[in-house]
């Protein structure tokens, strides 16, 4: 009635063998001699779904065998409401547990000091009445949960780190050019030629950043935004078009302000350099401010973002194409469609892809296309998805094969069912993402933003419509077209198409769309030469700055707004998306807190499950932090890999029929390691249970039923791992320690007190 799943969780697979025992959430051998094995998976694949794990895209390492051990308390439970099944929170925070055990390598303990106190973070924790927003943490709990991180989340990690490259490697070209321009200029056009027998390219070197390596940052953001639109927000395709017209209205104010700037001159036709967004430093940005800013905002800015580089790059591959010839052009054309039949026909050789696609690109080049366009279709073609359950239980089958006999095969199909597991885009995008945010974008700013700064330059780009149409359009015109269009089509949709967040955020979003690095150097390296170059340059980094200190103001006006004005601004009205499929049943779900509660925390959960045991302590803390708090645990026992999740849990239904369910669900995870049937008959007579009606319950399964019914709800929420929790019917991605929850929580409460 039930089937078997893999225990995929945030760093371990613990083979379920009838000789191994564990404790506490940590596992340790069998004293007796047999032998006990946890294998350690580098994949967080079942934490992150339905969107599949970003910092573990090939599946790292495969084996690491951890023998810790841990210990903890946990207080028995009593219900203190009329419903059996329901407990008050407040009563909860005492017998907080410890344990040692959960990554690869061990858990270290970790102290944390609270939330980061800045301005726009504050907004919400200063609405919570009597709540403290540096919550206390015991310096005990381990520091398990920092290794989990979504796909946006990790995306936006390494967004901040390249940002930071690029900025420096945009002053290292302005230093040597200042000082040695003669040595800056003939480094990057030396030549470098690549001929097999009559047939071959010559491109200088810095043709080969900008025609070459940028096709691969082109296919990385092709590859994020086709998971957005699979798995992330814009998986509702009612909610692209707001993005996609804002993304349009970000383009046509600028281009209308440089061309208004431009009137009647020759600048003119530079107009593309003033309407393309840098997806690396606006999105590394939005990174830098981490806390300060709602979530919703990174993918809605990543929508917009990804709409400007594909018309950036329609834009480039035909206004300011040099020459076109027509035979190389039908040669790309077949290619495409080689391309697309080799993805319809499920081909999932890289090898094809790559030599297509890069026959695919030689063929752009040699039509006087710029092909960079190659990476971002390639990227946009690879489709996004989470595992699904017949790969995990081959990945989990095929490591125990292997620790059964550790061949080289084995551990070779091994790997593959791991890959394979994941998505092509995961994959790619954890291969590339890193090459291109710190090495590629760097290379390009070095090749591209060397500029001479003097008094006369200065003068005269400060003097240059180049210059200002540039730097107004994107400081200007970026905002007022993103906030505009926004603001447009919510009045004509009547508020059913609205952003994903507040008025204030948006305009954040549109400051930091003012950022025109990249792209806009690739453009003015096309549209200008000699001093115009210069000067479209000079415009790109004003604009940059600007248009940074702007996307501050902005953040630190909105920080200064009354409480609850601020709250709104930011956060915004529009409804989420829900994931949970199976709606809350006060009548049949157990359930903790009151009924009427502005947040619900659902967990999916296995009782044998070593980090369920190690939340439950975060559970108990944030029952007793927020008295408005319902929270409900559902059944997710992972029988293939813990072997006593599934009689545990009807010992837990058999205790709800007798009005105990959270008192025996605490000795369950208290006594992870003693979950066999005299074990639950134990704890039953110790909570006066009625023994004979338990243990009958027990032998005839009568609550199986039950409990295949919250496995087919996880199925169809996409859960595949344990724990797994739901805030207000969402999908709580990420970290599951008490600075993470109660964050979350704070958030779902504040838009709850909106949406009423």
């Amino acid at each position: 009635m039930w089937s078997n799943r893999p225990h995929l969780v945030a760093g371990n697979l613990t083979l379920g063998a009838s000789d191994t025992m564990v404790r506490g959430g940590a596992s340790r051998p069998n004293v007796a001699g047999a032998s006990y094995l946890t294998i350690s998976l580098c994949a967080a694949a079942a934490r992150s779904r339905p969107q599949p794990p970003r910092g573990r895209g090939l599946i790292d390492g495969i084996l690491a065998i951890v023998t810790a051990r841990g210990t903890g308390s946990l207080r028995s439970l009593r219900a203190t409401s009329p419903r059996p099944e329901r407990e008050a929170a407040a009563p909860l925070a005492d017998g907080v547990r410890s344990t040692g055990a959960g990554s690869p390598v061990g858990l270290l303990p970790a102290t944390r000091g609270g939330f980061p106190t800045a301005p726009m973070r504050d907004l919400l924790t200063r609405t919570m009445p009597g709540q403290d927003a540096t919550a206390a943490v015991t310096p005990a709990r381990t520091a398990w949960s920092r290794n989990l991180a979504t796909p946006l989340r990790e995306f936006m990690r390494t967004e901040a780190g390249g940002a930071a490259i690029l900025v420096s490697a945009t002053v290292l070209a302005l230093v040597w050019v200042n000082v040695d321009a003669g040595s800056y200029e003939s480094v990057w056009r030396t030549h470098v030629a690549l001929r097999v027998g009559g047939f071959g390219v010559n491109l200088s070197l810095r043709q080969v950043v900008n025609d070459g390596l940028m096709t691969l940052f082109f296919f990385v953001v092709g590859l994020e935004a086709r998971r957005e639109f699979d798995m992330g927000e814009l998986r509702q395709r009612r909610r692209i078009a707001l993005p996609l017209l804002a993304g349009i209205g970000g383009m046509a104010v600028p281009v209308a302000i440089y061309l208004a700037i431009n009137a009647g001159h020759a600048s003119s036709h530079g107009w593309g350099a003033a309407m393309s967004t840098d997806t690396a430093i606006a999105l590394g940005l939005l990174a830098l401010l981490g806390p300060r800013i709602p979530g919703r905002l990174r993918s809605f800015m990543l929508t917009v973002v990804v709409i400007d580089d594909i018309v950036a790059l329609v834009v480039i591959s035909t206004v300011y194409a040099s020459h076109t010839t027509v035979v190389p052009l039908v040669w790309a054309a077949a290619l495409l469609a080689c391309i697309l039949i080799v993805r319809a026909a499920r081909i999932r050789n890289g090898l094809v892809f790559g030599v297509l696609a890069t026959a695919l690109w030689v063929a752009l080049l040699k039509s006087g296309t710029d092909p960079v366009v190659t990476g971002l279709v390639i990227g946009l073609l690879i489709s996004a998805y989470p595992p699904s359950r017949p790969d995990l239980e081959r990945a989990s089958s095929l490591f125990r094969r292997f620790r059964e006999q550790p061949t080289p095969e084995l551990a070779r199909s091994a790997r593959a069912g791991l890959e394979s597991a994941l998505s092509p885009n995961e994959r790619l995008q954890h291969l590339y993402h890193p090459w291109t945010s710190y090495v590629i974008v760097p290379v390009f700013a070095l090749a591209n933003a060397g500029i001479v700064i003097d008094r006369s330059s200065l003068a005269n780009g400060l003097a240059s419509r180049i210059t200002l149409g540039i730097a107004i359009g994107y400081v200007v015109g970026k905002p007022v077209g993103v906030l505009g269009a926004s603001w447009l089509i919510t009045r004509l949709s009547g508020g059913r198409v609205r952003p994903p967040v507040g008025w204030a955020t948006v305009a954040a979003g549109g400051a930091v769309a003012g950022v025109g690095f990249t792209v806009a150097l690739l453009v003015a390296t096309l549209a200008f030469s000699g001093a115009g170059l210069e000067q479209a340059k000079l415009g790109v980094l004003c604009a940059a700055v600007l248009a940074s200190t702007l996307t501050w103001l902005v953040f630190r006006a909105t920080s200064m707004l009354p409480s609850q004005l601020r709250i709104r601004a930011v956060l915004g009205t529009a409804e989420t998306i829900v994931d949970l499929q199976a709606p809350v049943d006060e009548d049949r779900d157990h359930v903790r807190g009151p009924s009427n509660a502005p947040v619900t925390l659902i967990e999916y959960g296995d009782f044998q499950c070593p980090y369920c045991g190690q939340a439950e302590s975060v559970i108990r803390e944030l029952l007793a932090d927020f008295g408005e708090l319902e929270y409900i645990w559902r059944h997710l026992p992972l029988t293939d890999v813990h072997p006593s999740a599934q009689i545990a849990a009807e010992a837990a239904e058999a205790a709800s029929a007798q009005g105990a369910f959270w008192e025996m669900h605490a000795l369950l995870l208290r006594h992870q390691d003693a979950l066999r049937p005299p074990d639950l008959r134990r704890y039953a007579e110790q909570l006066g249970l009625e023994g004979d009606r338990f243990s009958d319950e027990l032998r005839t399964h009568v609550y199986a039923g039950r409990i295949a019914e919250d496995v087919d709800s996880a199925d169809l929420s996409g859960v595949a791992g344990t724990p797994t929790f739901f805030i207000n019917g969402r999908r709580h991605h990420g970290a599951y320690d008490i600075a993470t929850l109660a964050a979350a929580v704070r958030t779902a409460r504040a838009r709850a007190v909106l949406a009423r």
